[in-house]
């Protein structure tokens, strides 16, 4: 058997004591709530989100100028910087509060007045901070929220951890849910925050503040001193170390403005590593220059910025200027808005040669962002300042047109890094293009390498299979071969034919011979209907000049709907009229391209010289590649199809010219480039295969039936952890898998079709079982449901496994299954999906929520076995019955029963007598009812409404009942009014 999974518990325990190790001080090792102790440590209302005596401690230590006759006054005017509407900009404005002080009026004895910065955190010297990590941190307003672990600096919480354990069926998007729902929540307690952190029992991902799912990370990198064989464990030693964290907080944040919301930015780790080795090199003075050769798609745009920053504000250097040199207009378009959107204020952009002339002359301390085009007539020997700092991107390009050497000419005396995901290696030749000696010091690759393997790994970008067409039969125009060869070509064997043409006619010849365009087209429509759009995903056509993309245009949009084709390149009046037909300004090809990106149409695109660079579409799945590219411009195109999305397992490259027949020869890089960069198409079906097996393995000793006993027989057998996780991860994996391969004759030939359609019916019946879903057929992939529909009996499976309420119906028809792992998982599921709504309804339902997790882990984890989990369950879902009929018994409504709950069961000691109880709830119930006003949006959450509803408690308590004891009792009143709150919202749909 498995060793047992940890609990939520055992995950919480572990990440306190690598927090212990690193330096935190740490509540909550003794398996008690940490923060508990803490409160009562420094005497935090439950509704404060800063350990306000705390942090009044570590402000006095660490300014001269606050002390006990002003330290009050400065921290009632912080309060105040934690109200706002708006998260985002609540956050931000903290964010600079911590960096760089609050302004203060620091009154002292003697009547004087300073206006002073008091620091809230010493970020020179760190050891004057006060670190606390503490488990289980309730706050209370409104909502009430328990992240499970905290840390906080000076009191001041900057890192949320939210941890699950797949023992209980959760992982690490279950935990980025649960804090997102806790900033709706609670969104005070997230004003100073820096980071969250969600994690299982497994993996680690991180985000900023207000981060959707996809910008929640893995930190899979660390230096030596943090790395440990347990990815966990590393990953919380790297990233949540005290240094570092301050690091990031005081150097590495950006906030961008865009049309669709303000966002927080915080730094990936190759980002924040290779940031650290370029201030190293400049400070160590050691060489002058370093290469940073990371993947496409791993955000080089922001290591530039992050870098720049850096550079600027710390004291690395001086008073440095810096370059940011790009080689398109167009990039120098994307990061004048990406500087514009996060608001660089050290910077300028060179409008022309004539101002860059004037900028490295003048050599102010700030960032210039410029093209290498404009240095093709700045004059030698500009340099104005000393201390200059040079980053070219896309690195591989500096070296075109002697423009580096100008550029080197103007700024004799800087440090220049290269930055690229394609690196050039032509030759060792002084007159070829080698990236790597121009950016390199002698026995340095790179400063900083992010593979494509490791952005594969940690599912930043996707893995890139080929399928080779160079080799599709199309009509040969055979007299006009003879002419051209001046022999009888007809005359050849058909595959003597095309090994003539292809060795005989360039790419471009190719690209633009009317009857092969004609046969690719035909196989293109065919392949693109049934294996892109029919997941939704799109495609691109590259091709080798305007003439075959104006061929390739004519013919698909000759048989597609024309809006679901568009054509992109530059044409001028000397063009032909087949050319010039498919015209576009640069506006309009912008337009094409964002509706490529976020609408239906165009679904495809055809392009020559265009979009190889720069372009990230995450719906772009497939190019049909009919041009010979290798190297850094192959390498290049392969990456157009690698961004991530969800659903999509892979890109895809078509390889019309035979590119890939010989990869070494295609990608001139090291073993590992060349293995990761695309793979042959057969290797995705062999993945289809190994993945295909080991789903199947679960149920190796189970008949491969459709019969009742042998569907209950697999549902039990995944009932139970690890085979549960390893058959939904394991099926999902399965499923992208066989949308990427299908339509395949191969799925028929060898079974799989028949395997997999087997797997299917079983993991409906289980989405049925365990997720109680109505209809889980509408949940599956194009591909796959088409399969659902001809070939599994849906009605018969909704029949063998109904989705009953709790309740003694459900109760019975749990007693007609054969295996008690399947009544368990039964009964656990339906009295989870009972309660989980509910729990914060009634003090009840909380109580009995937690038990059934409770057991639920027990059982899962192997302390109980599967009759006694029956048996517990069973024992369990009874009790919700009862207190379900106990309402109604007594004739309370759900908010009137919760408050007689809370009563009853909390506050027993105040209490006559039930009947007490039951008057006070009810009179309690009745003038909420009468007195506050639920009409309106938004009324759960509006101050006022809350306001109301306390004063109706309190009035009815004090002046009806004479029960002020109650008032002052230990969180009655609040409890009161979220219970009374959270059951009319729910009533009524507003929450």
């Amino acid at each position: 058997m498995a060793d047992p999974l940890p609990s939520e518990a055992g995950v919480e325990g572990s990440i306190l004591q690598w927090l212990d190790s690193l330096g935190w001080e740490t509540y909550g090792l003794d398996d008690g709530e940490g923060a508990s102790h803490l409160d009562t440590e420094y005497d935090r209302e439950a509704s404060d989100v800063i350990y306000w005596n705390l942090l009044r401690e570590r402000v006095k230590a660490i300014n001269d100028d606050v002390d006990e006759t002003n330290v009050d006054r400065f921290l009632n005017s912080l309060r105040r910087d934690l109200d706002t509407d708006d998260l985002m900009d609540g956050n931000r404005k903290f964010q600079k509060l911590l960096r760089t002080g609050k302004q203060f009026a620091a009154k002292h004895n003697n009547g004087t007045t300073k206006p002073t910065y008091v620091d809230l955190i010493d970020f020179a010297d760190i050891e004057n901070n006060h670190f606390v990590a503490a488990n289980q941190f309730r706050v209370n307003r409104r909502k009430s929220i328990r992240p499970d672990v905290t840390l906080f600096v000076n009191g001041i919480p900057l890192v949320q951890m939210e941890l699950k354990s797949l023992a209980q069926d959760n992982d690490f998007f279950d935990a980025i849910s649960d804090l997102q729902s806790y900033e709706e929540q609670v969104p005070r307690l997230f004003v100073p925050g820096l980071l969250n952190v969600a994690a299982d029992t497994t993996e680690l991902r991180y985000g900023a503040v207000s981060a959707s799912t996809e910008f929640y990370e893995p930190w899979t990198d660390a230096p030596p001193e943090y790395e440990d064989p347990n990815p966990m464990k590393q990953a919380v030693q790297a990233l949540c170390n005290p240094q570092t964290l301050l690091n990031i907080l005081d150097n590495f944040v950006f906030y961008e403005r865009t049309a669709g919301g303000d966002a927080k930015i915080v730094p990936r780790h190759m980002q924040y590593y290779a940031v650290q080795r370029i201030l190293r090199r400049v400070y160590d003075d050691d060489a002058d220059r370093g290469l940073i050769w990371h993947t496409q798609g791993s955000g080089k745009s922001y290591t530039m910025l992050y870098a720049a920053k850096n550079l600027l504000e710390r004291d690395v250097m001086g008073s440095p200027q810096v370059f940011i040199i790009v080689d398109t207009d167009k990039l120098a378009s994307q990061m004048r808005d990406n500087l514009s959107n996060i608001g660089f204020e050290r910077s300028e952009v060179a409008g022309s040669i004539e101002h860059l002339q004037q900028l490295i002359e003048e050599g102010k301390s700030q960032l210039v962002l410029t093209t290498i085009q404009k240095f093709q007539d700045v004059e030698p020997d500009s340099q104005g300042n000393d201390e200059v700092v040079v980053m070219s991107d896309e690195a591989h390009r500096f070296m075109e047109k002697d423009l580096g050497s100008r550029l080197d000419a103007a700024l004799p005396n800087c440090y220049h890094f290269g930055f690229t995901g394609t690196p050039v290696h032509e030759g060792e030749s002084e007159l070829d293009r080698n990236t790597f000696r121009e950016f390199s010091p002698d026995g340095e690759e790179c400063l900083h390498r992010y593979s494509i393997k490791r952005g594969i790994e940690d599912d930043l970008i996707k893995p890139v299979f080929f399928t080779l067409w160079h080799d599709v039969e199309w009509d040969i125009d055979e007299a006009g071969m003879d002419e051209r060869f001046d022999a009888s070509f007809s005359d050849l064997p058909d595959e003597e034919k095309q090994e003539i043409i292809a060795e005989s006619f360039t790419s471009r010849e190719l690209g633009e011979l009317q009857p092969r365009v004609e046969a690719y087209v035909e196989k293109l429509n065919e392949h693109f209907d049934e294996k892109v759009d029919a997941n939704g995903w799109k495609g691109m056509v590259v091709t080798p000049s305007r003439e075959a993309a104006a061929l390739y245009g004519e013919l698909l949009i000759e048989e597609r709907d024309p809006s679901e084709v568009d054509v992109i390149y530059t044409s001028n009046e000397g063009d032909s009229e087949r050319i010039r037909q498919f015209h576009t300004t640069s506006e309009e090809r912008g337009r094409i391209v964002k509706r490529f990106r976020e609408e239906d149409e165009p679904k495809l695109l055809v392009v020559h010289n265009m979009l190889l660079t720069g372009f990230d579409a995450p719906v772009l799945k497939t190019m049909y590649l009919d041009r010979n590219l290798k190297n850094h411009t192959l390498l290049q195109a392969i990456a157009r199809t690698n961004r991530p999305a969800e659903g999509k397992t892979n890109g895809e490259i078509v390889d019309f010219q035979g590119v890939f027949r010989n990869v070494d020869e295609a990608l001139q890089y090291d073993k590992e480039t060349r293995d990761f960069a695309a793979r042959d198409e057969e290797e995705l079906f062999e993945t289809l295969e190994d993945q295909l097996e080991d789903v199947l393995d679960l149920f190796e000793d189970i008949p491969k039936t459709d019969s009742q006993e042998s569907l209950q027989a697999c549902l039990a057998r995944v009932s139970k952890h690890p085979e549960k996780r390893e058959f939904k991860q394991g099926y999902r994996r399965l499923q992208n898998l066989y949308e990427s391969v299908s339509p395949d004759g191969r799925l028929i030939e060898s079974g799989i079709q028949a395997k997999y359609q087997w797997l299917t019916r079983v993991f409906v019946a289980f989405r049925r079982n365990n997720n109680r879903d109505e209809n889980p057929e509408d949940d599956m992939r194009e591909k796959t449901k088409k399969i659902v529909e001809d070939n599994v009996d849906v009605r018969d499976i909704k029949d063998r496994f109904p989705v009953y309420k709790i309740g003694e119906e459900h109760l019975e028809a749990v007693q007609d299954m054969d295996e008690p792992a399947a009544q368990a998982s039964s009964i656990a599921h339906a009295t989870k999906d009972h309660l989980h709504p509910r729990s914060n309804q009634n003090p009840r339902y909380k109580r009995l929520s937690e038990r059934v997790t409770d057991l639920v882990e027990r059982w899962q984890s192997g302390q109980m076995d599967d009759p006694a989990a029956v048996d517990a369950l069973e024992q369990l879902e009874r009790e919700v019955i009862e207190v379900e009929q106990e309402a109604d018994e007594r004739d309370l409504s759900d908010g009137a029963f919760a408050v007689f709950a809370e009563l009853v069961d909390h506050h027993e000691e105040l209490i006559g007598s039930e009947r007490d109880a039951e008057e006070l709830a009810r009179d309690i119930y009745d003038a909420f009812e009468s007195e506050v006003d639920t009409s309106f949006e938004g009324w759960h959450t509006n101050d006022g409404t809350l306001n109301a509803i306390e004063i109706a408690v309190i009035d009815v308590l004090v002046k009806d009942h004479d029960r002020a004891d109650l008032v002052k009792a230990d969180d009655f009143v609040e409890n009161v009014r979220d219970y009374l709150i959270e059951n009319a919202a729910s009533s009524s749909g507003s929450l």
